[in-house]
C-alpha cells in the first residue's frame, strides 16, 4: 500500500508540476538476467555488447537475445503493467524491459521513469533513477515512426518494477522543484543571503543563455545570474534568497521567477521552513568539488554554540538525509554536532566524492562554531558506520574518538561490494583494478586506528549489517589497540531507536578523549594507499610512494631529550617532516631507513622533504610535473577539481553526436548521484584560460576533439582514429575504448581525464560511467575493446599506472 501511494504521488506530482498531457507505458517485453554492475570499472551486460556492436535484434516474444554462462537462453516475454502501472517480473532482476512509442511527428517530450538503473532511448544512454525518487526527467527528442527504449532495472524488478511515461511540454524551458536543495531560515541570523538549487529543464534543441532566476521572499528580490542549460538536458543551477522579512517560525513561501534576456519564461514557488536556531535546522553552502549548492543539517549545542567546545561529525547511514541523521541526537551541553550529506542519501557511501563532502562540512563547521581543535569526534550509523571506519582509518590525527555504529568496515566485504572484483583473483588486470581501489580497504589501513579511541556500537540481532562486523574490527583492533570500546545492544536490531547513534556511553567515551598536539607526540605509525588522498599524520608525511597506490607506511620516532628522528619507510620515494617534528631553528639529526641523513637538520616554517634514489638525501618539494600528495592520478582524480565536461566536435556527425550524448550522461548521472552540476563546453569552444585550476574531462580522441592539443600533447598516452599508442606500444582496431587521466599542463593541481575511443564502435564501449560508484577502482590508464561487456576482463588490453614523471614504463606496475 505504502508504495502505491508512492506512484500515486508520482502521478499527481508530474502532471501538477508539468501540466501536460502524458503517455505511460503500460506493456513491454521483458528478458533477463543479463547483465551485472558493481563497483568496478568491469562489468557485464550481454544487451549492450550487442547493441555496441550493431547486432541487437528487434525483441519479440519468445526470442532468444542471448545465452546465459550456462548455455540457457534469455528469452524475451510480454509484461503488463498492474493497477499501479507498475511493470514488473522475475526475468526484469537484473533485466532490461523493452518499450514502444510510436509517433506521427518528430516532436520533444520528457521522458520519466522511476525504479530502474539505466535506459537506451533510440541507441543513446540515459541515467536511470533506481532509488526511485521519481525527479529524474530526461529531455528527448521524438522521432517520426517508431521509438524505442531499452529499459535497465537491477534487483528490485520482480517485486517494485517501473514505471515509465512522457510528458509533453508546453514550454522549452522549466524550474522543477521537485529536487530542491534548500536550507532552513533561521529567525535570529536573517540579515544575510542564503543559497538553494532547483532544477532548470530545457527541452529545446538550442542552449539556454543569459539566464537569471529572481527569487522573493515578503518582497525581498534577489536576482541570481544562472549558468547555460545545454540542449535538450537539465541542470541544477544556485540561487540567492533574501529572508530578511521573515520574524516568525513556521512555512515561507519562495516565488522563484525564470528570465531569459530579461523576459520571465517560467514560474514556480517553493516552501522553506523558518525555525530557530536552537532546533535542529539545515545550512546550504556552495561546494568546492563542483559548485553547486549542498547541505548539512546542525543539531545545535545546548545554550548556543561556545567556541573552545567538542565538534561532532555524524554521517548517515543509506536512505537517510542529513537532517534525519541529525534529529536523532539530542543537543549536547558541550559542543555541537553536523551531519553531512554524503551529496545524497545514498551518494558514494562516505568514499570518493562522500568522503570529500564530509571533509568540506568539517572544515565549514570548524569556520563557523570554532571548537577546540584537540576535541573533533566521528560518528555513523549504518552505511556511515562504514563512513566511520573509512574515515576514521584514512584521516588519523584528525579525530579524538570514532565511534562506528552498526557499520561494516570494507564495501569488498558487505553486500554493497556489488559484483566487486574478488580479491582472490589471479588476472592480473583485474588485480590492477583492486590496487586502484586499495584507498577502499580499512583492514589494510586499520594501524592508523591507533590514533584516536574506537568505539564499537552494534545490536547483537542486526540483520541488516551482521554484528560479525563488529566482531571481526573487535578483533583486528584487540592486536595493537589499547583504547577502544564495544558493547553489543542486547536483542537490538539494525536500529532500535535514536539511541541506535545517540548512545549515553559513546558520548562519555568521547568526553574522555581528545587529539593530543602534534609537538607532544613521539612515537608515530601511518599508512596511506594515495597520498592525493591521505598524505600526513601530525609531523609526518609521504609526498611520494615508489609504486603508485599500493600502500605506503612510514614510523617514526623522536627523542626530544637526544633531539633525533629515526625513521623507517615501506613504498615511499619522497617523504616530509612538517613543522611540528622539532621546535623552529633547533638542530636534530635526522636518520631513514637506517641511514644518517643529517646530523644538523633544522625546522622552518616550510615543511622539510627527503627522497629515495638509491640513498636517501635532502630534496626539494616535487614539482607539479611528478606525482605528489596534491596531484596522484587514478582516472577519477580529474571529477574532484569542479569538473569541466569538454565534448569533441571535430569527428563526423555519429562521432560528435556520441561526445555530446555521452557528456550528457555523465553530467547527468553525476547530477542524481551527486546532487551536482557540470558545465559542457564544445571543443571549439573552450580556452583552458577561461577554466582554470579545474579538472577537464575531455570525449572524443585527438582526432575528434580539437581540445586535444591544447591539454595532451605531451602524454605518453595518444588516441586517434584506428589506434592507441602507449609509450612505444600501439594496439590497432575502431573497436577500443580507453580512460584515462594526465596532468593539466596549466595547473598545479588539476587532471585532464579522457573517455575515448578508436572509432564509433569502441566510443561506444566505453559508454558505462562505473568510475561514479563508490569504491570503484580505475587506474591512470585503462585500453578495452568492445567486448569488455562480455568477456570482462579478457578484454583489457593495458591497465595500470604512470610514473612519477607521468611517463609510461619507467616503473614496474
Amino acid at each position: 500500500m505504502k508504495t502505491l501511494r508512492y506512484f500515486v504521488f508520482l502521478f499527481l506530482f508530474c502532471n501538477s508540476v508539468f501540466a501536460q498531457s502524458t503517455y505511460t507505458f503500460t506493456k513491454g517485453l521483458a528478458a533477463g538476467p543479463c547483465h551485472q554492475y558493481g563497483r568496478e570499472a568491469l562489468y557485464t551486460d550481454l544487451l549492450v555488447h550487442q547493441l555496441i556492436q550493431g547486432k541487437l535484434n528487434t525483441p519479440s516474444e519468445g526470442n532468444t537475445l542471448a545465452t546465459d554462462k550456462n548455455g540457457k537462453p534469455i528469452q524475451w516475454k510480454s509484461v503488463q503493467a498492474d493497477t499501479a502501472n507498475r511493470l514488473r517480473d522475475a526475468s526484469l532482476t537484473n533485466g532490461y524491459v523493452y518499450l514502444t512509442y510510436p509517433s506521427s511527428e518528430e516532436k520533444t517530450a520528457l521522458l520519466q521513469i522511476s525504479g530502474h538503473s539505466g535506459l537506451f532511448f533510440n541507441g543513446v544512454p540515459y541515467s536511470g533513477d533506481m532509488y526511485r525518487y521519481g525527479w529524474l526527467f530526461h529531455p528527448i527528442k521524438l522521432k517520426k515512426g517508431l521509438n524505442e527504449l531499452y529499459v535497465r532495472v537491477g534487483q528490485g524488478g520482480r517485486f517494485q518494477g517501473i514505471t515509465a511515461k512522457l510528458i509533453f511540454p508546453e514550454k522549452p524551458a522549466a524550474i522543477s522543484t521537485a529536487d530542491a536543495t534548500l536550507p532552513h531560515i533561521l529567525i535570529e541570523e536573517t540579515n544575510g543571503q542564503l543559497w538553494g538549487g532547483v532544477v532548470l529543464i530545457n527541452t529545446s534543441d538550442k542552449p539556454l543563455k543569459n539566464l537569471k532566476l529572481q527569487a522573493s521572499i515578503g518582497g525581498n528580490k534577489v536576482l541570481s545570474e544562472v549558468p547555460v542549460v545545454s540542449a535538450m538536458t537539465s541542470r541544477k543551477v544556485p540561487f540567492k534568497m533574501n529572508p530578511a522579512a521573515v520574524t516568525q517560525k513556521g512555512n515561507v513561501t519562495c516565488s522563484l521567477t525564470l528570465l531569459q534576456d530579461g523576459k520571465p519564461i517560467d514560474e514556480k514557488s517553493i516552501t522553506l521552513t523558518a525555525l530557530s536556531a536552537t532546533e535542529h535546522h539545515s545550512n546550504t553552502f556552495i561546494s568546492a568539488i563542483d559548485g553547486s549548492v549542498q547541505y548539512y543539517a546542525v543539531a545545535p549545542q545546548v545554550g548556543g554554540n561556545k567556541p573552545g567546545s567538542a565538534l561532532f561529525l555524524s554521517v548517515h547511514g543509506a536512505e537517510v538525509e542529513a537532517i534525519g541523521q541529525a534529529r536523532a541526537y539530542k543537543p549536547k551541553d558541550w559542543g555541537t554536532l553536523v551531519a553531512p550529506t554524503n551529496r545524497r542519501p545514498r551518494g558514494f557511501n562516505w568514499e570518493d566524492w562522500g568522503r570529500l563532502d564530509a571533509l568540506e562540512v568539517l572544515s565549514i563547521a570548524q569556520k563557523s562554531f570554532q571548537p577546540d581543535p584537540q576535541k573533533i569526534y566521528l560518528t555513523g550509523h549504518s552505511m556511515g558506520g562504514h563512513g566511520s571506519w573509512y574515515l576514521g582509518a584514512t584521516y588519523p590525527g584528525k579525530w579524538a574518538g570514532v565511534a562506528p555504529c552498526a557499520g561494516y568496515p570494507t564495501l569488498m566485504g558487505y553486500g554493497s561490494a556489488d559484483g566487486k572484483i574478488p580479491e582472490s583473483s589471479q588476472n592480473p588486470a583485474e588485480q590492477m583494478l583492486l590496487r586502484a581501489s586499495n584507498p577502499s580497504n580499512v583492514i589494510a589501513l586499520a594501524p592508523n586506528y591507533k590514533a584516536s579511541g574506537i568505539y564499537i556500537l552494534h545490536g547483537d540481532a542486526d540483520r541488516t549489517v551482521s554484528v560479525e562486523y563488529a566482531r571481526e574490527m573487535r578483533k583486528v583492533l584487540s592486536t595493537f589497540h589499547n583504547d577502544f570500546s564495544y558493547y553489543e545492544y542486547p536483542n537490538g536490531g539494525h536500529w532500535y531507536g535514536d539511541h541506535s547513534v545517540d548512545w549515553p556511553a559513546l558520548f562519555d567515551f568521547f568526553k574522555w578523549h581528545s587529539i593530543p598536539k602534534a609537538q607532544d607526540v613521539d612515537s608515530l605509525n601511518f599508512t596511506t594507499a594515495n597520498p592525493a588522498i591521505s598524505s600526513t599524520y601530525h609531523w609526518i608525511g609521504i609526498e611520494q610512494q615508489s609504486a603508485p597506490l599500493m600502500y605506503s607506511n612510514i614510523s617514526a620516532k623522536r627523542n626530544s631529550t637526544a633531539k633525533t628522528i629515526a625513521i623507517k619507510t615501506d613504498n615511499v620515494r619522497i617523504l616530509k617532516l612538517l613543522p611540528d617534528a622539532f621546535p623552529k631553528d633547533q638542530s636534530f639529526k635526522l636518520s631513514i631507513d637506517g641511514q644518517e641523513v643529517c646530523n644538523n637538520c633544522k625546522m622552518g616554517e616550510m615543511p622539510l622533504f627527503f627522497s629515495k634514489n638509491t640513498t636517501w638525501e635532502a630534496t626539494p618539494e616535487p614539482g607539479p610535473q611528478q606525482r605528489n600528495a596534491q596531484r596522484n592520478g587514478t582516472f577519477k582524480e580529474a571529477f574532484n577539481h569542479q569538473m569541466v565536461f569538454v565534448y569533441g566536435t571535430g569527428g563526423t556527425q555519429e562521432e560528435n553526436e556520441w561526445a555530446y550524448q555521452k557528456a550528457v550522461f555523465d553530467a547527468e548521472t553525476w547530477y542524481y548521484r551527486g546532487n551536482g552540476a557540470v558545465d559542457l563546453i564544445a571543443d571549439k569552444d573552450f580556452n583552458p584560460a577561461d577554466y582554470p585550476d579545474r579538472g577537464i574531462i575531455l570525449f572524443g580522441n585527438a582526432s575528434t576533439n580539437k581540445a586535444w592539443s591544447k591539454l595532451l600533447v605531451n602524454c605518453p598516452l595518444q588516441v586517434n582514429r584506428g589506434s592507441i599508442k602507449l609509450g612505444d606500444e600501439t594496439h590497432t582496431g575502431n573497436d577500443l575504448g580507453v580512460y584515462f587521466t594526465y596532468p593539466r599542463p596549466d595547473s598545479k593541481t588539476a587532471s585532464v581525464s579522457v573517455v575515448a575511443g578508436t572509432g564509433l564502435v569502441g566510443m561506444k564501449a566505453a559508454w558505462a560511467n562505473q568510475y561514479f560508484a563508490a569504491g570503484s577502482g580505475f587506474p591512470d590508464y585503462l585500453i578495452f575493446t568492445a567486448e569488455m561487456p562480455k568477456e570482462g576482463a579478457k578484454a583489457i588490453k593495458a591497465t595500470g599506472f604512470f610514473d612519477q614523471n607521468w611517463q609510461y614504463g619507467a616503473i614496474k606496475n
